[in-house]
């Protein structure tokens, strides 16, 4: 099915397609109206076709959209064109995790696998709250980012499968591995199936593989039913005992052993990693506090038969009335025992009120109100809920959920921001920089730059400086030596020089440029360089690179007024004739005539042409020409009456008077 080009739903134009999943197809896309780029999944055709599944999969879709946190992939649309189905949703730049896995060919980072576990658990946790279960945590449906963001896609749409007259086998093959017992037994599903989805999640991250596996789906199913999981700890000896334990805790078959909820299972996970050697996980069973006391009733088969009247004397008469008067008074007795006790053991229920962002003192008050009792009381650093106040709380707030007065409500209440000081790396080897950052809760982004003084891997800055003050969780940048670069310098002759200079410089190179005339080569090619081809330098070395320059020669349309030209000079522009028509030399009549003069033109001290006598009220008109600038001199009868410096590349016309 080829989409590329189609405008879906009057709004979305199909560029590419970006995979394919069990269920659909995922292309990318371009909102016409937000001018935005998204991803948009379009439903496979066997999915299409059933109603019940449709009308599911709307609900289920919207109710995700309402849905809102860093770690869940936004859904911002639901619609169908002609007939195709398909969610609108948040266009995410990344792998997935089950793509992560399977490139590292093995276990990942411990901490690395407990703080996208910690994503995932928080994404949880809010869609819980508002009764929204995923039903198919598994590592394809977790996004990782560029930047470490682990984003949880899919919510609503799994329940929609499951609960549809459709067998989705292609989904379920690669779903099997993570389903919790309760799932592969087609029984109720609830939060703790997602927990238990998520601890297997987390056993295949820090073990490189799933604790199931075998040749069929159902082989698989079985031994999540039938079969206890090897602990994690044994096939990688590096994980933490307290994050091996939290792992089997979230994958008991039993869910009464399991994490009773996310918050539960973040609030461990949070705890590993500063306590990674702590024994701090409780594997108690869970007690359902609505528990009920069931009354005997009489087995009408076993009482006697009644035996033929007899008659009886006066005393037993009385005797018999006595009897049966106490028996009646000790079943008023049992009965009003029975009724005390009910009461007791089954009070009255009452809306669990949402803790969550109240002050302490206050969220007690309230408890108090509400006939409940306050919990354990934990305490934790967060960025983004003051001292005092309360993170979360468990049971987890949810709409409309009742609870028995007398309920046990545990809170963690804020610390504030945690603050911590920047420890000096400067010197140390990078794994020792990343060592003490981590112990002061701190992250770290790494630059590599080369250096002729450090050696390679040691800690050359850092931004932040030593003994500051700053937040917990904020991010230290250190710069590490890779160190001395060597560069191999590449032949560059035949190139122009931009060219040339534009490819050392890159290398880290630095150029210097001469020039030569040879006209027997291209102008502005590069016709030698000082250092050889694949010679060896360090970064920042100078490499000389000799340019061909030709001359380039250029004319300029010369115009030379004499008569103001040789006024300037004082020479005469007109001279007297004494001689008269008549022939008479002794006349004293005389007639002024224009004067006559030789005139030469030298260009750089070469004489442009041959000389000619010019009238002295005379204008010329010449063309001189040269390369570059010029030294131009003009001469009458050889006496110099005019010489300047002429830029033939910008001057094209010249007038002299």
């Amino acid at each position: 099915m080829n989409l590329e080009g189609k405008l879906l739903g009057n709004r979305y134009e199909i560029l590419e397609n970006i995979g394919n999943g069990g269920m659909a197809l995922v292309y990318k896309a371009k909102d016409q109206v937000l001018n935005r780029n998204v991803a948009v999944k379009i439903l496979r055709d066997e999915f299409t076709t059933d109603e019940e599944f449709i009308k599911r999969f709307s609900i289920e879709a919207q109710a995700a959209a309402s849905i809102t946190h860093p770690n869940i992939v936004s859904v911002y649309d639901v619609g169908k064109d002609g007939n195709l189905y398909f969610i609108v949703m948040e266009l995410i730049q990344g792998k997935t995790l089950k793509e992560i896995i399977v490139e590292e060919h093995g276990a990942l980072p411990w901490k690395w696998s407990v703080n996208i576990a910690i994503q995932i658990a928080s994404a949880l946790e809010t869609a819980h709250k508002k009764n929204i279960i995923h039903r198919d945590i598994k590592p394809h449906n977790i996004i990782i980012t560029e930047d470490g963001v682990a984003k949880v896609t899919d919510f609503g749409i799994a329940k929609a499968v499951s609960n549809s007259t459709i067998t989705a086998f292609g989904a379920t093959i690669g779903s099997v591995h993570y389903f919790s017992p309760e799932h592969a037994k087609g029984g109720f599903t609830d939060s703790k199936s997602d927990i238990y989805s998520l601890g297997i999640v987390m056993y295949e991250m820090l073990t490189g593989r799933v604790p199931f596996d075998a040749d069929t789906p159902v082989s698989v199913a079985l031994k999540h039913m039938q079969e206890e999981a090897k602990p994690p700890i044994e096939l990688n000896p590096k994980i933490p005992a307290a994050v091996n334990d939290i792992i089997m805790k979230a994958i008991r078959k039993d869910t009464t052993l399991r994490y009773q909820s996310a918050t539960e299972m973040l609030n461990d996970l949070n705890r590993a990693l500063k306590n990674p050697t702590g024994n701090f996980v409780d594997n108690s069973k869970y007690v359902d506090s609505d528990e009920t006391i069931k009354i005997p009733t009489m087995n009408h088969a076993n009482i006697k038969k009644e035996q033929p009247k007899k008659k009886q004397s006066f005393i037993e008469k009385h005797k018999k009335l006595s009897i049966v008067l106490g028996g009646i008074g000790l079943f008023i007795i049992a009965l009003l025992l029975t009724i005390l006790i009910l009461k007791i053991t089954n009070p009255k229920e009452v809306i669990l009120p949402n803790l969550v962002g109240i002050e302490k003192q206050e969220a007690e008050n309230i408890l108090k109100d509400n006939k409940l009792k306050l919990g354990d009381v934990k305490e934790e650093y967060n960025s983004e809920i003051a001292e005092g106040y309360i993170i979360s709380q468990d049971p987890p707030y949810q709409e409309d959920f009742s609870v028995k007065e007398g309920t046990k409500v545990s809170i963690i209440v804020s610390l504030g921001i945690e603050e911590t000081t920047v420890p000096k790396v400067v010197g140390m080897k990078q794994e020792e920089a990343i060592e003490a950052l981590e112990a002061a809760n701190l992250k770290y982004e790494i630059v590599e730059e080369s250096s002729k003084k450090v050696e390679e891997g040691y800690v050359i800055e850092q931004e932040t400086a030593a003994n500051k003050k700053i937040y917990a969780g904020d991010t230290v940048v250190i710069h590490v030596s890779t160190g001395i670069k060597k560069i191999s310098v590449p032949s560059v002759v035949g190139k122009t020089q931009s060219e040339a200079k534009k490819e050392l410089q890159k290398l880290g190179l630095k150029v210097i440029v001469k020039t030569k005339e040879d006209n027997s080569k291209t102008d502005d090619i590069v016709l030698e360089q000082d250092i050889n081809e694949g010679t060896e330098v360090e970064e920042d070395s100078f490499v000389t690179i000799t340019v061909n320059k030709k001359a380039k020669f250029t004319s300029c349309a010369l115009t030379i007024r004499l008569e103001s030209l040789l006024k300037k000079n004082n020479f005469d522009i007109y001279t007297e004739d004494t001689s008269d028509d008549s022939g008479d030399s002794n006349s004293t009549n005389s007639n002024k005539q224009v004067a006559q003069y030789k005139i030469d033109i030298y260009v750089d001290g070469v004489q442009d042409g041959n000389g000619t006598t010019e009238a002295a009220t005379s204008t010329l008109s010449r063309s001189i020409s040269g390369s570059g600038i010029v030294r131009l001199k003009i001469t009458a009868d050889s006496k110099k009456i005019y010489e300047a410096e002429v830029d033939l590349n910008k001057t094209t016309k010249l007038t002299i008077k």
